[in-house]
């Protein structure tokens, strides 16, 4: 055997993969990193701010101080910012001189009604989680394993066909014979092929997909229409007048009727519903990318692993409408590409396919590494 013979095949043998750990399957990831971003944003913050809120209403005490007469003693006003606290109703008067009450309750379980956003937040999170993540994580390891597979059949295929030719006394008939394999399809990797194309007419993950984003969607505009609606009723009032003549004050004639009442933390409110809700709102139109992107094929992953001998899933137009559980599992394959490791070594086989000169000599990966091997750089011209 030649020496540049003995390097060929070592060159061969050395791109093969070595076989998959058993680590592979925990590190799939099974959430896009704008979808992992949007989640910790949109459960985090309100989750964070609310924590600020209560730290503050620990750290400064009473949240209401009211204007009591000067002949209260420290106990009477004491009982008056809580009754005022408690009670928080702004007692009024209309254009025509008639008594009104407005409520304030909201201010009181502002900081609660962020911790239900935060769990409204994550709820699409475990939509996903439980009805989708299980069949993709299947799905993302049978693919990318059999994709390594069929990357590794294909470099055994080409030492195979090395012996051969080196053994085949006609350079001519082993051509011949190589072109009619590949009519005939006998590099074909039907099990892989098959199951990306009824993926094409499956559409649970893209179902689940699609309603999670919705999901996210109305949550976020629900949260933000009522931030408006705080801020419009209840957020540009921190004062506000109270009555404590009820119960066995009712009778008490030395108590006034209305006390003048401020709201101690309403600054700190108002800082948090503007961060909150100028966060959510540019946070919509990710949400709607997200969802647009399974209006498009992503066919960069699949177009690089076309060099291999018969695996032409886009060549053959099988490609159809894009919103079905195919795409979504490119766009997770995308995500995992580091976990797909002949993805790169093929993508390095293409690019210098394509800077080639005599590209029609380079049909396939097949093609390529057979050149490596030290074969006939042409093949022989008919007649």
């Amino acid at each position: 055997m030649s020496l540049s013979h003995t390097a060929a095949e070592y060159m061969l043998s050395d791109a093969l993969l070595p076989d998959p750990s058993s680590s592979r399957a925990k590190g799939l990831r099974l959430e896009l990193p704008s979808d992992r971003l949007l989640k910790f944003v949109t459960v985090g913050l309100p989750l964070c701010l609310v924590s600020l809120a209560f730290a503050r209403e620990f750290s400064a005490g009473s949240q209401i101080s009211c204007f009591s007469p000067t002949n209260f003693t420290g106990k009477q006003s004491a009982y008056a910012d809580t009754a005022c606290w408690d009670s928080l109703i702004h007692h009024g008067f209309d254009a025509e001189g008639r008594a009104i009450t407005k409520s304030l309750w909201a201010l009181k379980v502002f900081p609660y009604s962020l911790l239900v956003v935060a769990v409204l937040m994550y709820l699409p999170y475990l939509l996903w989680r439980y009805a989708a993540a299980p069949a993709l994580h299947c799905d993302l390891l049978f693919i990318i394993d059999e994709l390594d597979k069929s990357y590794n059949r294909s470099v055994r295929l080409v030492q195979h066909m090395k012996k051969v030719q080196q053994a085949s006394a006609e350079p001519e008939r082993f051509w011949e014979e190589y072109e009619r394999a590949r009519r005939e399809r006998y590099f074909e990797f039907p099990l892989l092929e098959r199951y990306l194309s009824c993926k094409q007419h499956a559409h649970a993950l893209v179902f689940i997909y699609i309603l999670r984003n919705l999901l996210l969607l109305l949550f976020l505009a629900a949260t933000c229409l009522y931030l408006v609606f705080l801020h419009l009723n209840i957020f540009f009032q921190d004062e506000f007048s109270c009555s404590i003549k009820t119960g066995l004050l009712q009778a008490e004639s030395h108590i006034p009727p209305l006390i003048p009442c401020k709201l101690v933390f309403f600054s700190v409110f108002q800082i948090i519903s503007l961060s909150v809700g100028s966060v959510y709102v540019l946070l919509i139109p990710v949400v709607i990318y997200n969802a647009l992107q399974l209006c498009q094929w992503d066919k960069g992953l699949l177009s690089v692993y076309e060099m291999l001998p018969a695996f032409d899933l886009l060549s053959r137009r099988m490609l159809t409408c894009p919103l079905n559980d195919l795409n979504v599992i490119l766009l997770f394959l995308r995500a995992n590409i580091s976990e797909l490791t002949s993805f790169s070594r093929l993508n390095a086989v293409s690019a210098l396919r394509e800077a080639t000169a005599n590209k029609e000599d380079i049909d396939t990966v097949i093609d390529f590494m057979t050149l490596l091997a030290g074969l006939e750089t042409t093949k022989p011209k008919q007649a």
